[in-house]
């Protein structure tokens, strides 16, 4: 009765490998702000926790995040910003696979990263009241790398993901108080992650479904359980990567008033853009699971087309969100104060729908949910004299995810942001800036994360980081 059973349950290892390869398709890791959206593309925004981001004027990021403040520009403008990034996570906590028993392995070392976040922008002013700009920016991006065997490597091992945006602005002052700007934005997203397989927990899920639903009698199951179990036993692993990138396109629309000589305010949107990714998916498969796949006896499981766990290509819809910031500057005379409020619509990353090549694997979903998040700064500056000025701020991050889907892949938690900056005016055109951070970040708590071989893994992240950032601007 074994090739009956099989053949009867293909559908249910159909869907077990379709679902393990979704759980390794998308697994944003927690960055520098809400879920994996990067800020870091201003040192001079970075000493002040982006208090005033867009309002505060004579920075050349305003290309990529307000086009209409591009009007506090004179001239030609060029400006390269460097970021390191550098934070840590690290997992404490269990884990047990479907049947109940401990998972192996570690909590997973520190899965954090060091990164550099570059940014670079041009800006030129023309017939009095126009300007113009283009910025080369990474405002989504993560990289995270656990341990190969920690307890939760049926979750996710490695992620790397990363957005990269050219944008082009314009900007008109329709008044000597009010200016409007518009960017087009081309971006390319990629992603490399991997996981690993628990083939154990494969085949005797699909025998337990199997009894569960009357397929076959439990004295059947329990012999097909002990053979399995037996000829693939706990460890019996493989791995799963895969990678994929995709071009789309978006926009963004902006305000900036000047409601006094001394402040102003922006508003800006930037849309939402949506891709879909291409790639390939890749396996590697333990020699014992290799020799069932291959028995004779499985042939009417895995059908005359291609084989399940064998390379393929795939596709994924995947969508970075859109923003809304609101940004107020103060200006006297030996100094600056400010304010930000960012909304990250992230309420739009519902589910994860992944579409495969081999005909023999059908689309599988996995259900995200997040929630919308705030970014809320104040910050400001003090002008020690005509070259040299001071800079300090803090902010506040929420989070898009919640305790009881919270996955180790996305360890993201409520940020809490200090900030202190420097700026040296070297001459009327060269100047230098720096910036420091330091996040705390809430303990990010797994309620019962499940893989999609049911594995259950419980525990909480700690997580922190710190920045760093350098540029250089020329003005002529």
């Amino acid at each position: 009765m074994q090739p009956n059973f099989l053949s009867r349950t293909r559908p249910l290892v159909l869907a077990a490998l379709t679902v393990a390869i979704a759980g390794a398709l998308i697994a944003p890791h927690a960055a520098h702000a809400s879920a994996f959206q990067l800020k870091e593309n201003s040192a001079k925004a970075l000493g002040r926790a982006f208090a005033g981001s867009t309002t505060a004027g004579d920075d050349a990021s305003a290309i990529v995040n307000n086009p209409a403040a591009m009007t506090l520009l004179k001239g030609n403008v060029f400006q390269a910003d460097i970021t390191g990034i550098n934070f840590s996570t690290k997992f404490h906590g269990t884990g047990t696979d479907a049947q109940g028993r401990p998972l192996t392995g570690g909590n997973g070392g520190d899965a954090g990263t060091t990164i550099p976040v570059p940014a670079i922008y041009f800006a030129t002013q023309f017939a009095d009241k126009w300007h113009a700009g283009v910025g080369f920016t990474a405002p989504f991006g993560f990289k995270t790398e656990y341990d190969s065997n920690w307890v939760g490597r049926y979750n996710g091992v490695k992620s790397d993901f990363k957005s990269l945006d050219a944008t082009l602005s314009l900007s008109y002052d329709v008044t000597d108080d009010f200016s409007l700007g518009v960017s087009a934005i081309a971006q390319k997203t990629s992603a490399e992650l991997t996981s690993a397989i628990n083939f154990n927990s494969v085949g005797l899920g699909l025998i337990q479904q199997a009894a569960a639903s009357g397929q076959i009698p439990a004295a059947q199951a329990r012999a097909l359980a002990t053979t399995w179990a037996t000829v693939v036993p706990p460890g019996s692993d493989g791995t799963a990567r895969i990678k994929g990138d995709d071009w789309a396109y978006g926009w963004q629309l902006g305000g900036l008033w000047k409601l006094t000589a001394n402040d102003r305010i922006a508003l800006n949107y930037r849309s939402k853009i949506d891709h879909t990714l291409e790639g390939t998916a890749n396996y590697t498969v333990p020699v014992n699971v290799s020799a069932v796949l291959s028995n004779p006896a499985i042939g009417s499981l895995l059908g005359s087309g291609q084989a399940p766990f064998t390379h393929t290509t795939g596709t994924a819809g995947f969508t970075t969100p859109a923003v809304a910031t609101a940004s107020f500057w103060h200006q006297d005379v030996k100094f600056g104060l400010g304010m930000d409020l960012s909304w990250t619509k992230w309420d739009s990353f519902k589910e994860l729908r992944v579409n495969y090549g081999n005909p023999s694997q059908p689309a599988s979903v996995e259900v995200y949910n997040w929630r919308n998040s705030w970014f809320a700064s104040v910050g400001g500056e003090y002008y020690v004299n005509d070259k040299l000025t001071l800079r300090a701020g803090v902010a506040i991050d929420s989070t898009p995810t919640y305790d009881d889907t919270r996955s180790p892949r996305v360890p993201d938690s409520t940020r809490q942001w200090i900030s202190f900056g420097v700026g040296y005016k070297a001459s009327e055109k060269f100047e230098l800036n720096a910036g420091f951070a330091h996040i705390f970040v809430n303990s990010a708590h797994i309620g019962g994360a499940k893989s999609a071989t049911n594995d259950l893994l419980v525990g909480e992240n700690d997580d922190k980081g710190n920045l760093l950032s350098f540029s250089a601007k020329y003005a002529f």
